[in-house]
């Protein structure tokens, strides 16, 4: 009895802001959409692609991640530079959007230097999607439920992730990569789409809201 009442207790008087519900909501759909492709990705590119190897799934990887990783620092210091919340949402859109897309591009390649171009495309958007999203969610979050609210997100999104990586290669045994990708794409922006309902509280320069609507 008194780990039920522990738990019930955990989540007592939690109420979400709408900017947090609608991040979280938003990342649970991009993550779970990109989570199809973790585990048929590089068969994928070994298979489908003219001189495809291990040796260009592994350089494809360190592409994205050198955009993802060098790109985050300007960026953020631009953020920062910059007086209000209006610009931070539109890298974040910016950003989001480009990482939707990716999917639909993979459906139109066929050479691994195509593919390079595609990974680096998908580190800057990564890049201004990840460093926007930490700051307008750092800035909103509750101050009294800070590390329940990163661990809701951490909990919603790597289900997410983990309930479509299970089922990932199934689909693509079943209908192939071109639907797999397409499905990919159509959930990823499904969640972007959701952050425009959001949009409103970003037009302008006003106090940042941390009270729970």
């Amino acid at each position: 009895m008194r780990f039920f009442r522990f738990a019930s207790r955990i989540f007592e008087k939690v109420r979400l802001n709408k900017i947090i519900r609608v991040m979280i909501l938003s990342d649970f759909f991009i993550w779970s959409g990109f989570g199809f492709l973790g585990p048929v990705f590089a068969i994928f590119i070994t298979d489908q692609i003219k001189g495809g190897s291990l040796e260009v799934v592994g350089f494809a990887s360190a592409i994205y991640l050198i955009f993802k990783s060098l790109l985050p620092i300007p960026i953020a210091r631009f953020l920062d530079l910059t007086r209000g919340e209006r610009d931070d949402f539109a890298v974040l859109i910016f950003g989001s959007l480009v990482m939707s897309v990716i999917p639909f591009f993979y459906l139109l390649i066929s050479q691994p230097w195509e593919l390079y171009i595609i990974e680096a495309m998908y580190g800057v958007g990564a890049a201004f999607a990840y460093t926007s999203w930490e700051a307008i969610f750092t800035r909103h979050v509750d101050k009294d439920d800070v590390a329940l609210e990163w661990s809701m997100y951490n909990t919603v999104t790597d289900l997410g992730g983990a309930a479509t990586a299970g089922i990932g290669g199934a689909v693509a045994q079943a209908l192939g990569f071109r639907f797999l990708f397409v499905l990919t794409g159509a959930i990823m922006l499904f969640g972007t789409l959701l952050l425009f309902t959001i949009a409103r509280k970003f037009r302008r320069s006003a106090p940042l809201e941390t009270a729970t609507e």
